[in-house]
């Protein structure tokens, strides 16, 4: 027996490949590039230069983990057989031989359910390239036998072993004759026919059936361990050759016999063959030609479902808004490592009275969106840049938008966000917790999870809900190799993104009580949800109801220049259902400090209240009104200046007032050693209701304003692989490598000398170019050129020559299927085709 060079064999297997892609047609080349659009990074010149992409291992894994459970264990299947088996050995490894018995280890297997499975995975298989042949004998490319094929160290998926001739790689010629005399077969002349020997043995099933009564049953329970894998075990001194003389263990026994072998100096390894008979043929313990059926757990009135997502859809947007707002007036910086500040986090939380996890959720949302974004102010200060977090411009636009289009945006963003604000609060690769709003929380695992996750729940009946529980499940069987790492308390990371998701759906409105909504069923499918969304949202109210205890009732969602107003002149005590605000005299000094007059907050409470303006609550306006601005404060480092000699004094005479350190200028102005802002905050924690004033002596209006950061990109999602290229891109790309193809396949005749051998630029001298063009011109013919543009990047073209003057070739170009124009002194060289 001879075997090809492992070289040889891949160049081989490489033209082979190449050769059934030529003969294929542009739809499955086309269908291959879109399912596999790694190859497209650059286009590949020819099929032969696909090919070698194909056979490459990163690529040949990217494709495997795209594969559900079954076509795997088909791939599986097909690297645990010899190579080019027929298919009849691939339906008897999945399913089991029909006339022999199954391991009782094994699941019970639906033989029909894969039989009528196994030619729609080996057609995914083929679209992606990772099998070729003929149909009745399919082949794996190279590179996923490799990553595929059962060894003593990595089992895989099987959980079997190595073949008896790759155990025994290496194994003396005197121990493979050895093994032969205790299995009772003849001596062989060399190590090749030996192994050759040993394999039939393993493979006939009579023969080792035979061999296996006469097995002690010590030794049968040792090979029960093994049999579903893992197929090794630990054995002292493995490698001691062993005769059937000199046995004295029952491992000692299978030893002997090469029914184990060793695979290290204390491990044994059961062998391939072996691991087969004993499973009664079966590569799997369990086969899943189907994903599992997910079943609800519970059923909802899809309009009880509708009506609470859009409701929380509704908070969702308020929320954010409330948050914003607030981040405007108080933006908090933004640490030196980058991120949020635990305690800003934690103030965060308590604005938005959630957890600090649902706080996390909100602020990676909205940077997410745009929203929200670093300023780009760099100030050196101690443990921080200076740089603070605030609304960007387009929040501003935002706000403008109805409440449908702003959760609609939300909704994307989530969708396709690979941020997962879960993560903040664990520790990274070096144990420090990650930073909300801060690096390393990007996974591309996330919009996957999400999308299946919804697309899932999206399958069931209308109002439907399922849990986590039963989503893993059918999620695992999709993709199998798409499970993310695996975390300290042993879960994976897809399990952990399918908790989130759950929880981040309700929050956001994508689900209500568990289930789809039907806004979010259109937003699956691509459709714009905001029309089914809009009915469904809560009408905002333009009124509030004014309560004697200074208290004002909004039964609802406000307008949003009502709630802002109110919230200025305010606070807000309560939220819910109702949102209870509570009037104090901080509060109107606050409204009136922004300019508002009492005459302007009576008029604003009677335009928006259902009832009369309560008579505390006017007391209250105008009592807060008349003493405000009866002291000024100036910059002296300040002054206190006042028409009533007698309030200043009572002020002077204050002890609370020390700190200032008053001294009576006038009767009616005091000096103070204090800046204007301490004045202020000590005279109205005092109860007085002191104004600002300019330097002319006008009244300083204290509006806050909302910080805004320049305008900012929103941050785009780390790119899962290359994108799918569409039908234009496809088409370009066929083209193109069936172009390159043809020059590089085409027979060709050298006009001169010179080695333009296939898939090298042909090479030429300028003269000689120069004249093979001229006379394609006048005799029609077409040729091959080699060219490199202007970017340097070289590339092989069959044009047919039409007009050739001023240093340029005008021809058509059968590489871009039009009339294109060459520079010639970038042509390397020309070759005459003998054909088409």
């Amino acid at each position: 027996m001879t075997s090809e060079p492992n070289g040889q064999r891949g160049r081989s297997r490489t033209r082979t490949l190449a050769d059934e892609l030529r003969a294929g047609t542009d739809q499955a080349l086309a269908t291959l590039l879109r399912l596999r659009p790694d190859l497209l990074n650059p286009v590949p010149t020819d099929l032969t230069q696909l090919t070698s992409r194909l056979s490459g291992r990163a690529s040949a894994l990217r494709a495997l983990e795209r594969l559900d459970r079954f076509t795997l264990q088909v791939t599986e299947a097909l690297a645990a057989a010899p190579d080019a088996s027929p298919e009849t050995v691939l339906r008897d490894l999945l399913a089991g031989p029909a006339r022999v018995a199954a391991h009782p280890g094994a699941e019970p297997v639906d033989r029909k359910a894969v039989l009528a499975a196994l030619p729609r995975a080996l057609t995914a298989l083929r679209e992606r390239a990772l099998v070729w042949g003929p149909e009745n004998a399919p082949r794996l490319v190279i590179a996923v036998r490799e990553a595929l094929a059962p060894t003593a160290t990595n089992p895989g998926g099987t959980g079997l072993g190595p073949t008896l001739a790759e155990a025994t790689l290496g194994m003396s010629p005197a121990r493979l004759q050895q093994l032969l005399t205790g299995t009772g077969l003849p001596g062989t002349p060399d190590p090749v026919t030996a192994v050759a020997a040993l394999t039939a043995l393993l493979t006939d099933r009579k023969q080792l059936a035979a061999l296996l009564a006469e097995a002690p049953a010590p030794a049968l329970g040792v090979l029960e361990k093994l049999v579903w894998g893992p197929p090794t075990g630990t054995v002292p001194d493995a490698a001691r050759p062993v005769t059937v003389d000199q046995v004295r263990s029952p491992v000692e026994w299978l030893l002997a016999r090469g029914l184990l072998l060793p695979s290290g100096p204390g491990t044994v390894v059961l062998p391939r063959e072996l691991a087969l008979h004993l499973r009664g043929g079966r590569s799997h313990r369990v086969v899943e030609p189907a994903p599992p059926e997910l079943t609800a757990t519970a059923v909802r009135e899809p309009q009880v479902v509708d009506r609470a997502a859009a409701g929380q859809a509704y908070t969702a947007v308020r929320t954010l808004e409330e948050l914003l707002d607030q981040w405007g007036l108080q933006p908090p910086p933004v640490l030196r490592a980058q991120g949020l500040g635990v305690r800003d986090l934690k103030r965060a939380a308590l604005v938005l009275e959630c957890t600090e996890a649902q706080a996390a959720f909100w602020l990676e949302l909205a940077y997410g969106a745009g929203l929200l974004a670093p300023d780009g102010e760099s100030i050196d200060l101690p443990g921080r840049t200076g740089e603070v977090w605030a609304p960007t411009p387009a929040y501003d636009q935002w706000l403008l938008q109805p409440v449908a289009e702003r959760w609609a945006l939300l909704a994307r963003t989530w969708l396709a966000a690979t941020r997962v604000p879960g993560l903040a609060g664990a520790p990274d690769g070096k144990g420090r917790p990650r930073a909300v709003l801060g690096p390393d929380l990007d996974r591309i695992l996330a919009p996957a999870t999400r999308r299946a996750v919804l697309s899932l729940l999206a399958e069931l009946p209308p109002g439907s809900v399922a849990g986590a529980d039963a989503l893993l499940p059918v999620q695992r069987w999709y993709r199998p190799l798409r499970g993310g790492a695996v975390g300290p308390d042993g879960r994976e990371l897809r399990d952990q993104l399918t908790d989130w998701t759950l929880a981040e759906a309700e929050l956001l409105g994508i689900t209500g009580r568990g289930a789809v909504s039907t806004p979010t069923r259109r937003l699956l499918a691509g459709a714009d949800p905001t029309a089914v969304l809009a009915p469904l949202l809560p009408e905002p109210l333009d009124h509030v109801i004014l309560q004697p205890d200074l208290t004002a009732i909004a039964p609802g969602p406000l307008l949003t220049p009502l709630a802002q107003a109110l919230a200025l002149c305010a606070e807000i005590e309560s939220k819910g259902g109702a949102t209870v605000y509570r009037f104090t005299p901080a509060s109107v000094r606050r409204a009136l400090d922004a300019g508002r007059t009492a005459t302007d907050l009576h008029g604003f409470l009677a335009q928006h209240s259902r009832t009369a303006v309560p008579q505390p609550l006017a007391y209250l306006i105008d009592d807060v009104a008349r003493r405000h601005g009866v002291l000024r404060v100036g910059a002296a480092s300040a002054y206190l200046r006042c028409d009533d000699p007698a309030l200043l004094a009572e002020v002077l005479a204050d002890r609370r007032a020390a700190e200032l350190r008053l001294r009576l200028l006038a009767p009616t102005v005091l000096a103070a050693q204090a800046g204007p802002d301490t004045v202020l905050s000590v005279l109205r924690a005092m109860g007085y209701a002191p104004a600002a004033e300019s330097a002319e002596g006008d009244l300083v209006i204290t509006r806050p304003d909302s910080h805004r950061t320049p305008p900012r990109t929103a941050p785009a999602p780390v790119a899962d692989g290359p994108a799918t290229p569409d039908d234009v891109l496809l088409g370009a790309a066929v083209k193109a490598v069936r172009a390159g193809d043809h020059a590089a396949t085409a027979h060709r005749r050298e006009t001169v000398p010179g080695p333009a051998a296939a898939r090298q630029l042909p090479r030429t001298a300028a003269a000689d170019t120069l004249a093979a063009l001229q006379t394609a011109v006048l005799l029609g013919e077409r040729m091959w050129i080699g060219y490199i543009n202007a970017e340097g990047i070289a590339s092989q073209r069959v044009i047919d020559p039409v007009k050739v003057e001023g240093g340029f070739v005008t021809a058509f170009d059968h590489h871009a299927e039009k009339l294109n124009t060459f520079a010639l002194h970038r042509i390397t060289g020309v070759a005459e085709l003998d054909g088409d």
